[in-house]
């Protein structure tokens, strides 16, 4: 049994917790120039210990985008229990942001290069995908949104209104007011 499928002690939760959150912010603000021992410091624990919870830098980064992704999962399945197909596609778009909002280090990694080495969360990420084609799907046959959209759209639609929440191009950059304009223009014939 690993440390991942045995329940943790509860001081070896909260070392994990630490290590996250620590891992989160330096990741946010240095990307993957972060550093184990940076890591290890920030969070005020032993570079042993970072290492027995996470033995890479990409294990490290493949947790935190996994729980991130866990979140956008959830997301997705009350989306999919919203009765009307727009305001669906809309949640599930809008909840998508507002649980990004505050977490540059996911933004950054969304954002990043194509070098992702989350092989882990590969369930997480075709679940979601199914979700999102299938509240698509509806919003298209409720003409709800444009019937050209496709889930291939989605992540597209994601980055271009986190590149505005994470670079902030301008002092009055406003990643909702673009999350509206984009809205208008997948709205479908009905709305």
């Amino acid at each position: 049994m690993t440390e991942t499928e045995r329940p943790l002690r509860a001081d070896a939760r909260r070392n994990r917790e630490k290590i996250l959150a620590s891992a989160g912010e330096l990741f946010a603000r240095l990307g993957r120039d972060a550093q184990m021992d940076e890591i290890a410091e920030h969070c005020g624990l032993g570079l042993g210990t970072l290492y027995r919870h996470f033995p890479t830098k990409e294990a490290l980064l493949t947790a935190i985008v996994s729980r991130r992704f866990s979140q956008l999962t959830e997301i997705a399945r009350d989306a999919e229990q919203i009765e009307d197909p727009g305001k669906a596609f809309e949640a599930l778009l809008s909840g998508y942001l507002e649980a990004a909002e505050g977490d540059s280090a996911f933004q950054r990694a969304l954002l990043g290069s194509d070098e992702r080495p989350w092989g882990g969360i590969d369930d997480q990420k075709a679940e979601i995908r199914e979700s999102v084609a299938r509240i698509i799907d509806r919003a298209i046959a409720a003409d709800a949104v444009r019937d050209d959209l496709t889930v291939a759209d989605f992540p597209v639609l994601v980055t271009a209104l986190m590149s505005t929440m994470y670079f902030r191009p301008s002092r009055t950059a406003d990643w909702r007011r673009h999350l509206a304009l984009q809205l208008d223009g997948i709205r479908g014939r009905s709305r």
